[in-house]
């Protein structure tokens, strides 16, 4: 496919002026074209990537290979988010709360209290990932595709493709390359097919396409799906004087009990320093049976959402509370944290998603009455006593 840019350009007083300091001519068209060959239908395909330096001809290459309409989505096109409503009113009206909010945990937006916000009072990052998600669930109900089928159906030549211009342009990178490893993992699971059109290639790694084009190189390539980059996770010990940093991301109360036993996640990407992300506080289970541990409070920082912090820290805390003749239990009503530990082969489910059937049960702990919860018992393995009493003890 050849593509031909033109644009006729006026001769005007400035540009002749200009023109002529550096001996060129003012006016008449500028013309720029590309010759593109992507062989797109010979191989299966979820995530391609478009890139290059600013100015090489990326999203105008993009939208003549992927022109908006019904079988091409593009994230410019979805821009319409209403002024005073919260962000889940933005989404497709054929789509439930339960789809919206799978989709937004599944691109690491997991902060409930910032879905029942407008977009124009979102955080930067969190808009980034908001039309993300909004432009994945809009591309999953074209497919008919559920948020929460485990095996979906495979992208075909006819699946529509979602495009997204400008990816990563607006956060920082360490959230560029966080957020594009969630993303990754929520266009894979749910088979669809998702164009990335941006100047950052330090994702590619991060975002693990298939493909990658660049335009100033006129260079094609499929590529095979590698492992992405590390993330090194540190936990510590800390105390509830931690709490206030991540109070406005927890979904239930901002309260804290004093006397949890509090741990601290830093997370340090190469290339970057390391950022706190995740925190944790454990209360005693007070029921009947061997001494047990309960997860109080687990929040993770939006900017770090979608990559298993979460997960990585209540582990690392339950798997202390074990070494040291505890159980591990967790009450959780989360939608993201009920789906990741019941894929997990580290907890056991112990109540299915539902309501409880009484405020206070018999062990004094208090249960919701008016949302689903589930319940959770840690089996996986154990620090050494001596790390476990650092962390803990």
């Amino acid at each position: 496919m050849k593509i031909t840019l033109e644009t006729k350009i006026d001769a005007t007083a400035r540009s002749q002026q200009a023109a002529s300091l550096f001996d060129l001519s003012a006016g008449g068209f500028s013309t720029v074209s590309w010759n593109v060959n992507l062989p797109l239908d010979d191989k299966p395909w979820n995530i391609g990537l478009i890139t290059g330096p600013s100015g090489a001809g990326k999203s105008t290459v993009a939208r003549h290979l992927f022109p908006a309409g019904e079988s091409h989505l593009w994230n410019d096109d979805l821009r319409d988010w209403p002024k005073t409503k919260s962000i889940l009113d933005g989404f497709p009206d054929n789509l439930g709360v339960r789809e919206i909010t799978a989709t937004l945990c599944a691109v690491g937006f997991s902060s409930p209290p910032a879905w029942l916000r407008p977009y124009r009072a979102l955080s930067t990052g969190q808009q980034f990932r908001a039309d993300l998600a909004r432009l994945l669930a809009t591309a999953g109900a074209a497919c008919a595709i559920d948020p929460e089928d485990p095996a979906p159906p495979p992208p075909t030549a006819t699946s529509p493709i979602a495009v997204c211009d400008e990816f990563t342009s607006v956060v920082d990178r360490t959230v560029a390359r966080v957020g594009s490893a969630a993303v990754a993992k929520a266009i894979r699971a749910r088979n669809l097919k998702f164009v990335a059109v941006s100047c950052h290639d330090d994702v590619t790694e991060w975002l693990q396409p298939d493909w990658v084009y660049r335009p100033d190189a006129n260079s094609f390539a499929w590529r095979s799906l590698q492992r992405r980059p590390p993330i090194h996770v540190t936990v510590a010990r800390t105390a509830t004087h931690a709490w206030p940093l991540f109070a406005a991301h927890h979904y239930l109360t901002q309260a804290i009990n004093r006397s949890s036993r509090c741990l601290l996640a830093t997370v340090a990407i190469e290339g970057f320093e390391p950022r706190v992300a995740a925190f944790s506080a454990w209360l005693p289970f007070l029921g009947p049976g061997r001494p047990a541990k309960r997860e109080h409070r687990t929040v993770v920082l939006p900017d770090f959402q979608g990559c298993g912090v979460g997960s990585t820290l209540a582990d690392t805390a339950a798997a202390a509370f074990k070494a040291l003749g505890y159980e591990a239990r967790s009450t959780t009503t989360h939608p993201s944290f009920i789906a990741s530990r019941r894929k997990s082969p580290n907890w056991t489910m112990t109540r299915a998603p539902s309501l409880a059937l009484t405020r206070r049960e018999s062990s004094g702990v208090t249960h919701a009455t008016t949302r689903l919860t589930a319940g959770f018992r840690y089996i996986g393995g154990q620090l050494s006593i001596g790390d476990a009493t650092r962390l803990v003890g």
